[in-house]
This record gives structure tokens, sequence and C-alpha cells, in this order.
């Protein structure tokens, strides 16, 4: 038997999409301290154009960036300088999830931070005044 999939189940699985594309999308770009911050507002706003997303917040580590900065002024954005929260909404279920590096596991993990259901007649007044559902 088959269970009926839910919105807090698409939206967890809208939000590994959106996390995984980031990541294989842009660890290994060019950065260095003086293009950081552009990178961080290049991959927020391309990741906020998919569907779904609410907010997300991107920040590159400089202190890591300063320590891998090459002979030639720049270093390869490390998925470990990634700091990463972003909210996603399906239908009446929102998450809020994110990257961090874990220093014990050496490893920049995803992970779910919070889930939550909107009632119904809440989402229905965010579509009137929004005309977003």
């Amino acid at each position: 038997m088959m269970n009926k999939i839910t919105d807090r189940d698409s939206a967890l699985f809208e939000a590994g999409i959106k996390l995984g594309a980031l990541y294989h999308q842009f660890v290994g770009s060019p950065v260095n301290l003086s293009t950081a911050g552009g990178l961080e507002e290049a991959i927020g706003g391309s990741i906020s154009l998919q569907p779904f997303v609410q907010s997300i917040t991107v920040a590159i580590n400089r202190k890591m960036v300063s320590e891998c900065i090459n002979d030639f002024g720049y270093c390869e954005l490390e998925g470990r300088m990634l700091g990463v929260d972003a909210v996603i909404r399906y239908g009446t279920a929102v998450v809020h999830v994110g990257i961090k590096y874990d220093v014990k596991m050496e490893y920049p993990m995803m992970f779910i931070q919070q889930i939550e259901q909107i009632e119904q007649n809440e989402q229905n007044r965010q579509i009137k005044q929004t005309g977003v559902g």
C-alpha cells in the first residue's frame, strides 16, 4: 500500500534539491576576499529563483578563504566554506534547512533545522494577500 505524499514530504524533497544544486553548482568557483560578497549574492540570487524558495542566506567563511589563497590571488570555493540557511515552502509545509561545516566530521553537512505546518485557513489568507500559494 502506498501512502499519500504530503506537502511536508514535497517541501523536504524540494529543500534537498535546492541545497544539492547550490553545492554542486558553486563549489569550485574562483573566490577571494574581495569577491566573496558578490559570490554570496550570486549564489543566493540564483537559488532564490527556483520554485518554492521563500528565503535564502549564503555566507562564505572569509577566514577559510584567506587561508587558501594561492599565488594568483584567489582560491576555489570549498563546501566547508559555505554557511547556508534557506526556507522552502510547499503548500502547507515550511521547512528551514541549511548547510554548515561540521568540524568533528570534517564535512559540510546539509541539515533540517525546523519543519512548520501552516493551517489551511492561514494558507488561504496568504494566497489572497499575495496571490501566491
